[in-house]
């Protein structure tokens, strides 16, 4: 079902492995400002509520729900000094086999919509020279985030006639698919805590497949 579509691929937990970079970050985060080290398992069940595309925002969620109130731009500014200038985003693992991407590539149109800022997607891509194989449209680029469709309809408006399918990792993937009337294709990592759960959220959202990796797409 993808031979021929605007391809639109999620970024973490999709093209990129983020246990290791962003999930060990709010975990870190969350340890600095409330001495508390909380797990994977937790973290993915906030995601699995939906609504926390934005990790500095769940960090902060995070911080409060433990009993330590903690003002935005502190948790991102920490957030970020442990990203990037300790290098936490080099600890993330490139999921897509070799040739995958551009193998994908000659029979779709591929694109990333992606909750990550330009920043941080930039890097890793150019990092994993891949940064040119997309049309990348980041949480910079508008104004509504996920599960918003604003991103998809975005880069729907680009290829007008032309059929997209979406592929994320989230709830809020899903449901800005949905809202997009966009099809789409649910990874669900067979490490992912409490996959079952996904899995069933990824059903009742209408997922068209659902995957444990993107190397299966195809």
């Amino acid at each position: 079902m993808v031979d021929g579509a605007v391809l639109v691929f999620d970024m973490d937990g999709v093209l990129v492995d983020p246990t290791e970079s962003y999930r060990e970050t709010i975990i870190r985060t969350v340890e600095h400002f409330t001495g508390k080290r909380i797990t994977h398992a937790l973290i993915q069940d906030y995601k699995n509520g939906g609504g926390w595309n934005n990790d500095w925002a769940l960090s902060q969620r995070i911080c409060s729900d433990l009993g330590v109130e903690v003002s935005y731009d502190a948790v991102a500014e920490y957030f970020e000094d442990l990203f990037l200038n300790e290098g936490m985003i080099h600890r993330e693992r490139w999921l897509p086999r070799s040739g995958l991407i551009q193998d994908l590539g000659r029979d779709c149109t591929l694109a990333i919509f992606t909750g990550r800022p330009q920043l941080h997607a930039s890097l890793t891509l150019k990092r994993e020279g891949c940064f040119e194989c997309f049309h990348i449209v980041t949480s910079d680029d508008v104004e509504n985030h996920k599960p918003h469709p604003e991103g998809l309809l975005k880069i729907a408006a680009l290829h007008p006639g032309r059929k997209l399918v979406y592929v994320g990792d989230t709830v809020d993937d899903a449901r800005s698919a949905r809202a997009a009337g966009v099809p789409f294709i649910g990874i669900a990592a067979a490490e992912v805590p409490n996959r079952e759960k996904l899995i069933g959220l990824f059903e009742a959202e209408g997922a068209v497949r659902i995957l444990e990796n993107v190397n299966e797409i195809r």
